[in-house]
């Protein structure tokens, strides 16, 4: 029964580190995506300076 309950608990750690993860890079993807499209680099603003 010991290594059961350790063998859970590295699980609940495990899940918890990508669950955490995941919200992160969501969250990062999500602000480089809206930044992106409020300050557009040099490539996008050179095609509309153009034409």
């Amino acid at each position: 029964m010991l290594a059961a309950n350790v063998w859970h608990w590295w699980i609940g750690v495990v899940l918890t580190v990508v669950g955490v993860a995941t919200v992160a890079a969501m969250g990062a993807g999500y602000v480089k995506q809206v930044t992106a499209t409020r300050y557009p680099g040099k490539r996008q603003r050179r095609g509309h300076d153009e034409g």
